[in-house]
């Protein structure tokens, strides 16, 4: 080539290969990351909706999955495409949030028979232990900031699914979600002794 003459175009992002948008990512070019989730967001987001049947969960593993591979360090081009990669994370990741989702919901079960049982057991020892830890349960319950102890009062004291304490108290499924999340972390130190 001439010296003088023009250096040719570089290709624009979304003709670039995987291996060299990753690069130019990890060389600081942010605009990768728009191309990346412009080629993958889809394949991510499927997989994660199919195994999380929840479209909020599966938008909420899309968006760690890329955020995690522009700062972290976790893929390697030699050691596979990108494309298995992002598959493999996405599993990971969703199987986290099933088996979170089953630990929140074994520690509700156990809150539950702790307050619905109390009456019915026959043995005055057995009675007295169980009036003793629903009133825990309920000095528990009163700790928790007005917001998130209402939503988990109409859960699990009227059986409510959160989409109908949503439509109930008027406002997004979301905020119930996470006003639900937070209680139950807080209440579930408040009640460590008795899940053990």
């Amino acid at each position: 080539m001439h010296p003088d003459s023009p250096k040719p175009e570089p290709l624009p992002l979304s003709a670039q290969t995987d291996a060299d948008l990753f690069a130019v990512l990890k060389a600081g070019r942010v605009e990768a990351l728009g191309a990346l989730y412009d080629r993958y967001s889809n394949l991510v987001y499927g997989l994660a909706l199919r195994v999380l049947s929840n479209s909020e969960e599966a938008e909420d593993v899309t968006q760690e999955i890329f955020l995690a591979l522009w700062h972290k360090d976790t893929y390697n081009p030699a050691r596979g495409s990108l494309s298995s990669f992002l598959v493999t994370m996405t599993r990971s990741r969703s199987i986290d949030r099933l088996r979170s989702r089953n630990t929140k919901l074994k520690f509700l079960q156990r809150w539950r028979r702790i307050g619905t049982t109390e009456g019915s057991v026959a043995n005055p020892l057995e009675q007295v232990s169980m009036n003793e830890r629903s009133q825990f349960l309920r000095e528990a319950l009163a700790r928790l900031p007005d917001l998130e102890r209402q939503v988990l009062e109409i859960a699990y004291y009227e059986g409510l699914s959160q989409s109908e304490v949503a439509k109930r108290l008027n406002i997004p499924l979301g905020t119930v979600k996470t006003r639900t999340r937070q209680g139950l972390l807080k209440l579930r130190q408040h009640l460590q002794d008795f899940i053990q």
